[in-house]
């Protein structure tokens, strides 16, 4: 015979319950967890969404920003001082005949120098196509070039004159600032803007040249050798003001919601200087604000 107490009874009545509550008080913890983190996960993909979509926001409205980089400028000297000459040689035969003056009569050179400047433009902005315009002034703390050298060839003109004509050339360039208009065009994805430019370029230039010319001239007997020259002629200007093309690549990276950084590389072929070509390439960064 068995006999059950009351004090048995309930002790496993109290043993039985226990892993009912114990699954209980669990699934109540876990629908607590999810009511508390799926909101703040929720949260967290809509910033991160935001962020990667550019907004911070967008791309779209106004950027202002600054910028510093590096330039180098290659100048083509070669015809710096065609005008000099064409006016020292002016109605003679050898300038008729020879055209002296569209010798190439210096080299190229190229000089490296430091740039800073600040930029302001707006962007427009279809899904992930993002085009606008921007506007910038660039100064460069040095970027001045020079040249010199000298020439000679010899022959005869048709009135039986032998010349040795030697020409001696110096010229300098230096850009002192130039400010630019650019359209842009890009395609965002990510906190990512990258982007092509096109557009125009005014430069502000200090230029100088200068060219003597000597011609010993040997006629036909009984005419007695002579020399023409030394004559110098010279012309120089501060603050020429020369446009010029423009085109480049860069990108654009959102760092905040209202905040990027930039690094891009732009090349500028400048009209001619008073007979002086001048190019520049340039990498530069810099940071922005758009609102």
């Amino acid at each position: 015979m068995i006999c059950v107490t009351a004090n048995s009874a309930a002790a496993a009545r109290g043993r039985r319950g226990l892993p009912w509550r114990g699954r209980h008080l669990r699934a109540r913890l876990a629908a607590l967890a999810l009511v508390l983190i799926a909101p703040a996960g929720a949260a967290a993909q809509g910033l991160d969404d935001t962020f990667l979509r550019g907004s911070v926001g967008s791309w779209e409205g106004t950027n202002f920003g600054v910028h510093m980089g590096m330039s180098n400028m290659n100048t083509d000297f070669g015809n710096g001082t065609s005008s000099l000459i064409a006016f020292i040689l002016r109605n003679t035969a050898v300038e008729d005949e020879f055209a002296p003056s569209n010798w190439t009569t210096l080299p190229s050179n190229t000089t490296n120098g430091r740039q800073y400047g600040a930029f302001l433009g707006y962007n427009f902005q279809w899904d992930r196509l993002v085009v606008g315009f921007d506007g910038a002034y660039n100064r460069l703390s040095s970027m001045g070039s020079s040249a010199s050298d000298s020439i000679s060839r010899s022959g005869f003109t048709s009135d039986g004159i032998h010349h040795i004509l030697t020409i001696d050339a110096q010229s300098s360039l230096k850009l002192i600032d130039y400010a630019t208009l650019r359209a842009r065009a890009g395609y965002a994805f990510g906190q990512f803007l990258p982007y092509a430019v096109l557009g125009g370029a005014v430069g502000r230039f200090n230029y100088s040249n200068s060219a003597t010319v000597f011609d010993d001239q040997t006629p036909p007997a009984p005419q007695l050798p002579f020399t023409f020259g030394p004559v110098t002629a010279t012309n120089s200007k501060d603050g020429a003001i020369v446009g010029g093309f423009l085109a480049g690549l860069g990108v654009d990276v959102a760092i905040l919601p209202n905040m990027f950084m930039r690094a891009e590389w732009e090349f500028i072929a400048f009209a001619p200087v008073n007979g002086i070509r001048a190019n520049i390439n340039t990498g530069r960064v810099g940071i922005g604000l758009k609102f």
